[in-house]
């Protein structure tokens, strides 16, 4: 089986060949720090982290490369409001999207890269463009000339002629000192209150697209092998980052290009006009909020690069969806023992990289099929759910019977394919996690609740004997009355 992926590019499936065999350089497009990530920023980077999680499992040397955009107009602007310095909002931001990323279960890219550390960079791009006729000064700006680069549009499949007619009428007087409409900045004069740096061209700072062309090639080189980012930002950002870097370098900017959904809100697009904005952390920290491996369940559901709805029902849905698999990941944990498996007591016991799964099972070559399909996410979550209710199953027995009908090595190879394959997927749980934990109910006193409860039923007061029922399923411990008045119980 080969890996295949959508190029955006060049509009179809195409099987994945790195530049250097079993290596793969990544660049991410990442956020402009100016304010909390939401729902349309989690989706992006658990999509990408998926992908680097699946290219790692396949076997790939993958170097992922992130940024951030820490010098902004967003960034100037918030920073005036809250009357604080730019580097201060951004740093701000910059913790608060890490803190965010991490509670998802986003695993940190192997270099972060920001705009104020590559100004020498970005400089010299900028220099170069200009000595080859693809750039020029005006009045303390510098300009892209767009309609020098012969390929400008290849991406988005965008015209400049068709653009043009569109845009008839609307040249705005910042416009006049551009030699053409759509030339776009490269470098800002310095305004008044505003921070800058020195350069060839007089006080100033980038534009937002130079920034990510010099970030890649001072981090990366010439050429990326994917580079990734929000279908928002095909046109113009992506588009512009290739005229620049392949004017400069004559190499192709990226091998592949790939980009996400964006996410709705009740059918309507997520933005703060519309009021439908929602910030991960007010979704995670809300009252009765969604578990964060919920939230990333419910993004994994849909093909990637398409739009997808969110409602209450559909994270309530997540959620119903996350509990069948949460139960299946620790099966081990709570029915190991029982079931005689020897390393239970290990440190190692229940962490995917000290298991080693069987890469020619059933349910590990349905995963690959899937996900080897332009990342298949649904396809693979259906595998996972699949091991989950069967090890839900199995526990279910084993609680009511106290034995199971299927082989215990069995039960044991079911349970690390699930934990190996959904890490995969950056799904998780921790042991510790587990209702036990939370009820603060010992043994000696459910010891305690269960016999108050025998004499309520001798007592024949079957109201109390209910009300501890109920009380000590509230706290996440089941009873099973059996015959003779036995009563087994478990967490």
């Amino acid at each position: 089986m080969s890996l295949v992926l959508y190029n955006t590019l060049s509009r179809r499936k195409e099987a994945f060949e790195p530049l250097e065999p079993g290596r793969v350089r990544i660049y991410c497009c990442g956020v402009t720090v100016y304010d909390y990530s939401h729902l349309g920023h989690a989706r992006c980077y658990i999509v990408w982290d998926t992908v680097r999680r699946y290219l790692m499992w396949r076997g790939y040397d993958v170097h992922y490369v992130q940024n951030f955009t820490d010098i902004d107009d967003k960034i100037l602007n918030r920073a005036k409001a809250e009357h604080a310095s730019m580097q201060t909002i951004a740093e701000r931001y910059t913790a608060a999207y890490l803190e965010d990323m991490a509670r998802l279960n986003v695993l940190e890219a192997d270099e972060y890269t920001y705009a104020t550390q590559t100004l020498n960079g970005i400089q010299r791009l900028i220099s170069e463009l200009e000595q080859k006729g693809y750039a020029y000064p005006a009045n303390g700006d510098v300009y892209y000339a767009v309609r020098k680069f012969e390929g400008y549009g290849k991406l988005s499949g965008r015209k400049l002629e068709d653009m043009q007619a569109g845009a008839s009428g609307r040249v705005t007087t910042a416009d006049s000192i551009k030699q053409d409409p759509f030339d776009f900045a490269l470098w800002k004069a310095a305004k008044e209150g505003e921070p800058f740096w020195q350069s060839p061209w007089g006080p100033g700072r980038p534009g937002w697209h130079i920034e990510c062309s010099a970030m890649i090639r001072d981090r990366i080189g010439d050429t990326v092998d994917i580079h990734m980012g929000g279908g928002d930002l095909v046109f113009p950002h992506h588009e512009n980052e290739i005229a620049q870097s392949e004017a400069a370098t004559g190499k192709p900017l990226a091998r592949y290009w790939m980009h996400n959904g964006m996410v709705n809100v009740g059918g309507e697009k997520m933005s703060k006009s519309l009021g439908n904005f929602t910030t991960i952390r007010d979704l995670l920290d809300a009252p009765h909020g969604p578990d964060p491996m919920a939230v990333r369940l419910f993004l994994l559901q849909g093909q990637y690069r398409k739009p997808v709805d969110f409602t209450q029902a559909s994270i309530d849905a997540a959620q119903n969806s996350w509990q069948t698999l949460r139960d299946g990941l620790l099966f081990g944990h709570q029915f190991g023992a029982k079931l005689g498996w020897a390393d239970v007591d290990d440190a190692a016991f229940g962490d995917p990289a000290a298991m080693r799964i069987d890469r020619d099972s059933d349910p590990v070559q349905r995963f690959q099929t899937a996900m080897d399909d332009d990342f298949n996410t649904a396809g693979g979550l259906a595998v996972l759910f699949d091991l989950a209710k069967d090890l839900r199953r199995a526990g279910n027995v084993l609680v009511h019977t106290g034995a199971v009908d299927t082989d215990a090595d069995s039960l044991r190879h079911q349970w690390q394919t699930l934990v190996c394959l959904a890490q995969v997927l950056g799904l998780g749980v921790q042991p510790e996690a587990e209702p036990e934990s939370e009820s603060g109910l010992s043994d000696d006193d459910i010891a305690t609740l269960l016999a108050q409860r025998q004499a309520a039923r001798a007592a024949k007061n079957f109201a109390e004997s209910d009300r501890i029922r109920d009380h000590l399923q509230a706290q996440g411990i089941t009873l099973i009355d059996k015959p003779g008045g036995v009563t087994e119980w478990h967490r």
